[in-house]
């Protein structure tokens, strides 16, 4: 497997003083099936074609920052990647999902939502980026974005794909780990459920102390959901694939990001040292400080994951 050899920190800060690039923001509408979607395209100046990056938020309400609502604060770390994108003459695109944020659906009902539903809008956005010219495209997808941009990049010819804090497990198995420091009863009732749903079997009157995950709305989408196998996915993979992982992250680990390497070893792996979840570096091993960094938009990302993503764009662009 290719490993990343990343530029010492002092010359990484002299390629963005060097090539730094004012970019211009344009606020988008992308008609999808029942849905309009609402995204930022941000254009670096001076830069004719310049290859593009979508970018694609993770679970929940996330917003096209990397913002949910459910959340105190802001952490804008999908804000912050697209600006440091720009500065290396990057294009990208990023976008609320159905249902999130300014891409309201009207007469949005739960239970009516599919995993599906998001890969197919990521499709419409390729092809909308195509549509406007855009020769390279480049995947990047964010936590559940990881899986909605693997899958998409499975379906239409991209350039290049890129999983940033992606599970490499079934999102069943997953969620077995997240749930297993439930008391022994909770949480093997939590593990039945699961598997009844990953057999596409729902559960009519799930107990009240799990009906937050487990309500019967959010089940289609779950049991949609755990059709999709990263590690397959990956491992057909036609594009170039760079797979980063930070070594504090509390939802997604470390051995996710080598499943996904060991099954394509062409993939480059980046593991990056004390970055969290919302990509941000926490040196503390105490879960406090790791969840002050969610809310906490004055934290920059860590540049070796910049500078990975940045080396990967360009050496993909200048090889096609």
């Amino acid at each position: 497997m290719k490993k990343i050899i990343l530029l010492p920190l002092t010359v990484f800060l002299f390629v963005i003083a060097a090539n730094a690039q004012p970019a211009a923001s344009e606020d988008v509408s992308i008609p999808a099936k029942g849905a309009e979607l609402k995204g930022t395209l941000l254009l670096p100046a001076h830069v004719k074609k310049p290859p593009v990056v979508l970018i694609i938020a993770g679970s929940g309400p996330t917003d096209r920052d990397g913002n949910s609502p459910i959340i105190a604060g802001k952490n804008n770390s999908l804000l912050q990647l697209a600006d440091s994108l720009a500065q290396h003459g990057i294009a990208s695109l990023r976008f609320d999902k159905r249902g999130i944020a300014k891409s309201m659906v009207k007469n949005f009902v739960e239970d009516s939502m599919h995993f599906s539903d998001y890969v197919h809008d990521a499709e419409t956005i390729v092809a909308w980026l195509q549509a406007k010219g855009f020769k390279k495209i480049v995947i990047a997808g964010h936590s559940e974005g990881s899986l909605v941009g693997l899958a998409t990049a499975a379906a239409v010819p991209v350039a290049g794909y890129i999983s940033i804090a992606g599970a490499g497990r079934n999102i069943a198995d997953v969620l077995k780990e997240q749930l297993s420091s439930l008391p022994d009863t909770l949480r093997q009732l939590a593990w039945s459920y699961l598997d009844s749903l990953r057999a596409g079997r729902k559960i009519p009157r799930p107990t009240p102390m799990l009906l937050n995950l487990f309500r019967p709305s959010v089940q289609p989408y779950m049991i949609s959901w755990m059709q999709y196998e990263p590690a397959r996915l990956i491992a057909g993979l036609a594009c170039p694939a760079l797979i980063i992982q930070g070594t504090k992250d509390l939802q997604v680990m470390e051995k996710d990001a080598r499943l996904l390497a060991e099954a394509n070893p062409a993939a480059q792996l980046l593991l990056v040292k004390n970055m969290n979840h919302v990509l941000k570096e926490v040196a503390s091993d105490n879960r406090a400080d790791n969840i002050k960094a969610y809310s906490n938009p004055d934290l920059p990302l860590l540049p070796e994951m910049t500078a990975a993503i940045v080396n990967f764009i360009v050496t993909k662009q200048k090889r096609r």
